[in-house]
Protein backbone atom coordinates (compact mmCIF):
# COMPACT_ATOMS: atom_id res chain seq x y z
CA UNK A 1 0.00 0.00 0.00
CA UNK A 2 1.36 3.45 -0.94
CA UNK A 3 2.06 5.85 1.92
CA UNK A 4 3.54 9.29 2.54
CA UNK A 5 5.60 10.79 -0.30
CA UNK A 6 5.03 7.80 -2.57
CA UNK A 7 1.27 8.22 -2.33
CA UNK A 8 1.51 11.98 -2.99
CA UNK A 9 3.72 11.38 -6.02
CA UNK A 10 1.26 8.79 -7.35
CA UNK A 11 -1.65 11.23 -7.01
CA UNK A 12 0.33 13.99 -8.75
CA UNK A 13 1.24 11.74 -11.68
CA UNK A 14 -2.37 10.55 -11.96
CA UNK A 15 -3.67 14.13 -12.03
CA UNK A 16 -1.17 15.15 -14.69
CA UNK A 17 -2.19 12.16 -16.81
CA UNK A 18 -5.89 13.00 -16.52
CA UNK A 19 -5.28 16.64 -17.39
CA UNK A 20 -3.30 15.68 -20.47
CA UNK A 21 -5.97 13.22 -21.56
CA UNK A 22 -8.76 15.74 -21.20
CA UNK A 23 -6.85 18.54 -23.01
CA UNK A 24 -9.23 21.08 -21.51
CA UNK A 25 -9.29 24.47 -23.26
CA UNK A 26 -9.40 27.87 -21.54
CA UNK A 27 -13.18 27.64 -21.14
CA UNK A 28 -12.87 24.35 -19.30
CA UNK A 29 -14.62 22.29 -21.96
CA UNK A 30 -12.97 18.99 -22.73
CA UNK A 31 -11.56 18.71 -26.23
CA UNK A 32 -9.87 15.36 -25.79
CA UNK A 33 -10.71 12.71 -28.36
CA UNK A 34 -11.56 15.21 -31.09
CA UNK A 35 -8.95 14.83 -33.80
CA UNK A 36 -8.38 13.70 -37.36
CA UNK A 37 -9.46 15.09 -40.73
CA UNK A 38 -12.64 17.10 -41.27
CA UNK A 39 -13.96 18.15 -44.67
CA UNK A 40 -15.98 21.38 -44.59
CA UNK A 41 -18.12 22.34 -47.62
CA UNK A 42 -19.51 25.88 -47.64
CA UNK A 43 -20.82 28.75 -49.73
CA UNK A 44 -19.41 31.39 -47.37
CA UNK A 45 -16.87 33.81 -48.86
CA UNK A 46 -13.35 32.35 -48.75
CA UNK A 47 -12.00 34.77 -46.15
CA UNK A 48 -14.97 34.22 -43.83
CA UNK A 49 -14.72 30.45 -44.05
CA UNK A 50 -11.01 30.63 -43.33
CA UNK A 51 -11.59 32.81 -40.25
CA UNK A 52 -14.15 30.36 -38.93
CA UNK A 53 -11.88 27.38 -39.47
CA UNK A 54 -8.91 29.19 -37.91
CA UNK A 55 -10.91 29.93 -34.75
CA UNK A 56 -12.16 26.33 -34.57
CA UNK A 57 -8.64 24.99 -35.11
CA UNK A 58 -7.33 27.11 -32.25
CA UNK A 59 -9.87 25.40 -29.99
CA UNK A 60 -9.37 21.95 -31.54
CA UNK A 61 -5.75 21.87 -32.75
CA UNK A 62 -5.79 18.13 -33.43
CA UNK A 63 -8.47 18.48 -36.11
CA UNK A 64 -7.22 19.09 -39.65
CA UNK A 65 -9.97 20.98 -41.50
CA UNK A 66 -10.03 21.20 -45.29
CA UNK A 67 -12.38 23.66 -47.03
CA UNK A 68 -14.28 23.33 -50.29
CA UNK A 69 -15.92 26.64 -51.15
CA UNK A 70 -18.24 27.60 -54.01
CA UNK A 71 -21.78 28.87 -54.62
CA UNK A 72 -24.49 26.84 -52.93
CA UNK A 73 -25.75 25.28 -56.14
CA UNK A 74 -22.25 24.14 -57.13
CA UNK A 75 -21.53 22.83 -53.62
CA UNK A 76 -24.67 20.72 -53.75
CA UNK A 77 -23.87 19.53 -57.26
CA UNK A 78 -20.51 18.32 -55.95
CA UNK A 79 -22.14 16.53 -53.03
CA UNK A 80 -24.63 14.85 -55.36
CA UNK A 81 -21.84 13.78 -57.72
CA UNK A 82 -19.96 12.26 -54.79
CA UNK A 83 -23.11 10.45 -53.74
CA UNK A 84 -23.45 8.98 -57.23
CA UNK A 85 -19.81 7.88 -57.05
CA UNK A 86 -20.57 6.11 -53.77
CA UNK A 87 -18.39 8.19 -51.44
CA UNK A 88 -19.41 11.59 -50.08
CA UNK A 89 -16.29 13.49 -49.04
CA UNK A 90 -17.99 16.24 -47.02
CA UNK A 91 -18.37 15.90 -43.25
CA UNK A 92 -20.00 19.26 -42.49
CA UNK A 93 -22.09 21.38 -44.82
CA UNK A 94 -22.84 25.10 -44.34
CA UNK A 95 -24.70 26.66 -47.28
CA UNK A 96 -27.32 29.29 -47.99
CA UNK A 97 -30.80 28.19 -47.03
CA UNK A 98 -33.16 25.72 -45.39
CA UNK A 99 -34.67 24.74 -48.75
CA UNK A 100 -31.34 23.22 -49.80
CA UNK A 101 -31.13 21.25 -46.57
CA UNK A 102 -34.72 20.04 -46.93
CA UNK A 103 -33.69 18.45 -50.22
CA UNK A 104 -30.77 16.66 -48.57
CA UNK A 105 -32.97 15.62 -45.65
CA UNK A 106 -35.52 14.16 -48.04
CA UNK A 107 -32.72 12.06 -49.56
CA UNK A 108 -31.67 10.83 -46.09
CA UNK A 109 -28.20 12.37 -46.46
CA UNK A 110 -28.04 14.21 -43.13
CA UNK A 111 -27.15 13.02 -39.63
CA UNK A 112 -29.55 14.10 -36.87
CA UNK A 113 -27.65 15.90 -34.12
CA UNK A 114 -29.20 17.77 -31.19
CA UNK A 115 -26.37 20.11 -30.20
CA UNK A 116 -26.14 21.29 -26.61
CA UNK A 117 -25.93 24.82 -28.04
CA UNK A 118 -29.48 24.78 -29.42
CA UNK A 119 -30.83 26.36 -26.25
CA UNK A 120 -29.60 29.73 -27.51
CA UNK A 121 -31.07 29.40 -31.03
CA UNK A 122 -34.68 30.49 -31.75
CA UNK A 123 -36.81 27.40 -32.32
CA UNK A 124 -38.10 28.51 -35.73
CA UNK A 125 -34.56 28.29 -37.13
CA UNK A 126 -33.96 24.71 -35.95
CA UNK A 127 -35.09 21.70 -37.98
CA UNK A 128 -37.53 19.71 -35.77
CA UNK A 129 -35.61 16.54 -36.63
CA UNK A 130 -32.28 18.24 -35.82
CA UNK A 131 -30.69 17.50 -39.19
CA UNK A 132 -29.76 21.17 -39.70
CA UNK A 133 -29.77 24.47 -37.82
CA UNK A 134 -29.57 28.10 -38.93
CA UNK A 135 -26.30 29.84 -38.10
CA UNK A 136 -26.99 33.50 -38.90
CA UNK A 137 -29.62 35.89 -40.27
CA UNK A 138 -29.02 37.15 -43.81
CA UNK A 139 -31.54 39.22 -45.72
CA UNK A 140 -31.40 40.22 -49.36
CA UNK A 141 -31.89 43.94 -49.90
CA UNK A 142 -30.85 46.67 -52.36
CA UNK A 143 -27.27 47.93 -52.62
CA UNK A 144 -27.00 51.50 -53.95
CA UNK A 145 -23.98 53.40 -55.28
CA UNK A 146 -23.97 56.61 -53.22
CA UNK A 147 -21.73 58.49 -55.67
CA UNK A 148 -24.26 58.12 -58.46
CA UNK A 149 -27.60 58.08 -56.62
CA UNK A 150 -28.69 61.05 -54.52
CA UNK A 151 -32.23 59.91 -53.68
CA UNK A 152 -32.30 56.42 -52.19
CA UNK A 153 -35.07 54.08 -53.34
CA UNK A 154 -37.66 52.80 -50.88
CA UNK A 155 -39.16 49.97 -52.92
CA UNK A 156 -38.06 46.86 -54.77
CA UNK A 157 -39.77 48.37 -57.80
CA UNK A 158 -36.71 50.60 -58.25
CA UNK A 159 -35.12 47.56 -59.90
CA UNK A 160 -37.84 47.60 -62.55
CA UNK A 161 -37.19 51.23 -63.46
CA UNK A 162 -33.44 51.40 -64.08
CA UNK A 163 -32.50 50.32 -67.64
CA UNK A 164 -28.96 48.93 -67.99
CA UNK A 165 -28.28 49.83 -64.37
CA UNK A 166 -29.06 46.75 -62.27
CA UNK A 167 -26.96 43.80 -61.13
CA UNK A 168 -28.20 40.62 -59.49
CA UNK A 169 -26.86 37.15 -58.65
CA UNK A 170 -27.94 34.11 -60.62
CA UNK A 171 -30.13 31.53 -58.83
CA UNK A 172 -28.31 28.93 -60.93
CA UNK A 173 -25.22 29.59 -58.79
CA UNK A 174 -26.30 31.38 -55.61
CA UNK A 175 -28.48 29.58 -53.08
CA UNK A 176 -29.65 32.90 -51.66
CA UNK A 177 -30.72 34.02 -55.13
CA UNK A 178 -32.54 30.72 -55.70
CA UNK A 179 -34.37 31.18 -52.42
CA UNK A 180 -35.25 34.79 -53.29
CA UNK A 181 -36.59 33.71 -56.66
CA UNK A 182 -38.91 31.21 -55.00
CA UNK A 183 -40.14 33.72 -52.42
CA UNK A 184 -40.66 36.70 -54.73
CA UNK A 185 -42.51 34.68 -57.37
CA UNK A 186 -44.92 33.44 -54.66
CA UNK A 187 -45.53 36.82 -53.03
CA UNK A 188 -48.42 39.13 -53.87
CA UNK A 189 -47.42 42.24 -55.86
CA UNK A 190 -44.26 40.52 -57.12
CA UNK A 191 -44.68 37.17 -58.89
CA UNK A 192 -42.90 36.36 -62.14
CA UNK A 193 -43.95 39.78 -63.41
CA UNK A 194 -41.36 41.33 -61.08
CA UNK A 195 -38.56 39.34 -62.73
CA UNK A 196 -39.95 39.98 -66.21
CA UNK A 197 -39.76 43.73 -65.58
CA UNK A 198 -36.20 43.42 -64.29
CA UNK A 199 -35.25 41.37 -67.34
CA UNK A 200 -36.70 44.07 -69.60
CA UNK A 201 -34.19 46.51 -68.04
CA UNK A 202 -31.22 44.48 -69.31
CA UNK A 203 -29.68 43.62 -65.92
CA UNK A 204 -26.17 42.31 -65.31
CA UNK A 205 -26.58 38.78 -63.95
CA UNK A 206 -23.52 37.62 -62.04
CA UNK A 207 -22.48 34.28 -60.57
CA UNK A 208 -22.72 35.38 -56.96
CA UNK A 209 -23.44 38.18 -54.53
CA UNK A 210 -19.82 39.29 -54.30
CA UNK A 211 -19.77 40.18 -57.98
CA UNK A 212 -22.96 42.21 -57.55
CA UNK A 213 -21.36 44.27 -54.79
CA UNK A 214 -18.24 44.86 -56.89
CA UNK A 215 -20.36 46.11 -59.80
CA UNK A 216 -22.28 48.55 -57.60
CA UNK A 217 -19.19 49.75 -55.73
CA UNK A 218 -17.37 50.39 -59.01
CA UNK A 219 -20.33 52.31 -60.43
CA UNK A 220 -20.85 49.78 -63.21
CA UNK A 221 -24.45 49.62 -61.99
CA UNK A 222 -26.16 51.90 -59.50
CA UNK A 223 -28.40 49.24 -57.96
CA UNK A 224 -27.93 45.63 -56.94
CA UNK A 225 -30.03 42.85 -55.43
CA UNK A 226 -27.63 41.42 -52.86
CA UNK A 227 -27.26 39.86 -49.40
CA UNK A 228 -27.09 42.51 -46.70
CA UNK A 229 -23.91 41.70 -44.80
CA UNK A 230 -21.44 42.28 -47.63
CA UNK A 231 -22.93 45.73 -48.33
CA UNK A 232 -22.81 46.80 -44.69
CA UNK A 233 -19.24 45.52 -44.42
CA UNK A 234 -18.15 47.43 -47.54
CA UNK A 235 -19.83 50.64 -46.37
CA UNK A 236 -18.01 50.49 -43.02
CA UNK A 237 -14.75 50.03 -44.95
CA UNK A 238 -15.42 53.22 -46.93
CA UNK A 239 -16.88 51.87 -50.17
CA UNK A 240 -19.41 54.22 -51.89
CA UNK A 241 -22.35 51.89 -51.25
CA UNK A 242 -25.26 51.78 -48.83
CA UNK A 243 -27.91 49.26 -47.94
CA UNK A 244 -31.65 49.83 -48.40
CA UNK A 245 -34.26 47.57 -46.78
CA UNK A 246 -37.27 48.02 -49.11
CA UNK A 247 -40.60 48.91 -47.55
CA UNK A 248 -42.30 45.76 -48.88
CA UNK A 249 -39.98 43.58 -46.79
CA UNK A 250 -37.00 41.30 -47.43
CA UNK A 251 -36.46 37.57 -47.93
CA UNK A 252 -34.25 36.04 -45.23
CA UNK A 253 -31.99 33.00 -45.22
CA UNK A 254 -30.21 31.51 -42.21
CA UNK A 255 -27.22 29.73 -43.80
CA UNK A 256 -27.83 26.45 -41.95
CA UNK A 257 -25.23 23.92 -40.90
CA UNK A 258 -25.57 20.15 -40.90
CA UNK A 259 -23.56 16.94 -40.71
CA UNK A 260 -23.51 14.47 -43.58
CA UNK A 261 -24.89 11.07 -42.62
CA UNK A 262 -21.79 9.27 -43.93
CA UNK A 263 -19.31 11.54 -42.13
CA UNK A 264 -15.99 9.81 -41.53
CA UNK A 265 -15.33 11.92 -38.41
CA UNK A 266 -18.58 12.31 -36.52
CA UNK A 267 -16.96 13.54 -33.29
CA UNK A 268 -15.11 16.39 -35.03
CA UNK A 269 -18.18 17.24 -37.10
CA UNK A 270 -20.32 17.58 -33.96
CA UNK A 271 -17.62 19.70 -32.31
CA UNK A 272 -17.59 21.98 -35.36
CA UNK A 273 -21.38 22.41 -35.26
CA UNK A 274 -21.24 23.12 -31.53
CA UNK A 275 -18.57 25.76 -32.07
CA UNK A 276 -20.47 27.57 -34.83
CA UNK A 277 -23.63 27.74 -32.68
CA UNK A 278 -21.87 28.59 -29.42
CA UNK A 279 -21.68 32.11 -28.00
CA UNK A 280 -18.01 32.19 -28.99
CA UNK A 281 -18.80 31.17 -32.56
CA UNK A 282 -21.68 33.62 -32.83
CA UNK A 283 -19.59 36.51 -31.53
CA UNK A 284 -17.05 35.60 -34.20
CA UNK A 285 -19.82 35.69 -36.83
CA UNK A 286 -20.79 39.18 -35.66
CA UNK A 287 -17.16 40.33 -35.74
CA UNK A 288 -16.85 39.04 -39.30
CA UNK A 289 -19.96 41.05 -40.20
CA UNK A 290 -22.99 38.74 -39.98
CA UNK A 291 -26.17 39.14 -37.97
CA UNK A 292 -25.91 36.32 -35.41
CA UNK A 293 -28.77 33.89 -34.95
CA UNK A 294 -28.06 33.19 -31.30
CA UNK A 295 -30.11 35.18 -28.82
CA UNK A 296 -28.17 37.76 -26.84
CA UNK A 297 -25.40 38.38 -29.41
CA UNK A 298 -25.53 41.82 -31.02
CA UNK A 299 -25.66 42.48 -34.76
CA UNK A 300 -22.75 44.36 -36.36
CA UNK A 301 -22.98 48.00 -37.40
CA UNK A 302 -25.30 48.73 -40.31
CA UNK A 303 -27.43 45.56 -40.09
CA UNK A 304 -30.90 44.99 -38.73
CA UNK A 305 -31.74 42.14 -36.38
CA UNK A 306 -34.48 39.68 -37.31
CA UNK A 307 -36.81 41.51 -34.88
CA UNK A 308 -36.32 44.75 -36.84
CA UNK A 309 -36.86 43.27 -40.30
CA UNK A 310 -40.11 42.98 -42.20
CA UNK A 311 -39.70 39.46 -43.56
CA UNK A 312 -41.35 38.09 -46.68
CA UNK A 313 -41.29 34.32 -47.07
CA UNK A 314 -43.03 31.28 -48.53
CA UNK A 315 -43.68 27.68 -47.56
CA UNK A 316 -40.36 25.82 -47.33
CA UNK A 317 -41.75 22.56 -48.69
CA UNK A 318 -43.25 24.32 -51.70
CA UNK A 319 -39.97 26.13 -52.34
CA UNK A 320 -38.04 22.87 -52.17
CA UNK A 321 -40.38 21.06 -54.53
CA UNK A 322 -40.42 23.90 -57.07
CA UNK A 323 -36.76 24.95 -56.97
CA UNK A 324 -35.56 23.19 -60.13
CA UNK A 325 -38.61 24.33 -62.08
CA UNK A 326 -38.07 27.91 -60.86
CA UNK A 327 -34.42 27.84 -61.91
CA UNK A 328 -35.32 26.47 -65.32
CA UNK A 329 -37.90 29.21 -65.85
CA UNK A 330 -35.37 31.85 -64.75
CA UNK A 331 -32.86 30.45 -67.23
CA UNK A 332 -35.40 30.66 -70.04
CA UNK A 333 -36.33 34.23 -69.10
CA UNK A 334 -32.80 35.58 -68.69
CA UNK A 335 -31.12 33.49 -71.37
CA UNK A 336 -28.68 31.62 -69.12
Amino acid sequence: MLKGKSYSLFILVLLLFLLAACSSDSSGKETGGVSGDLSFYTSQPDADAEQLVAAFSEKYPDVNVSIYRSGTEEVISKVQAEKQAGEIQADVLLVADAVTFESLKEQDMLLPYESEELAGIPEQFVDPDHTYTGTKVMSTAIAVNTNNVSELPTSWMALTEAPDNISMPSPLYSGAAAYNLGVFTRTDNFGWGFYEKIQANNPTVTQGNGAVLKAVAAGETDYGMVVDFIVARAEVEGSPVTLVYPEEGVPVITEPIGIMKDSQNEAAAKAFVDFVLSEEGQILASEIGYTPIREGVEAPEGLKTIEDMKVIDADTTELYQAREEDKQKFSQLFGE
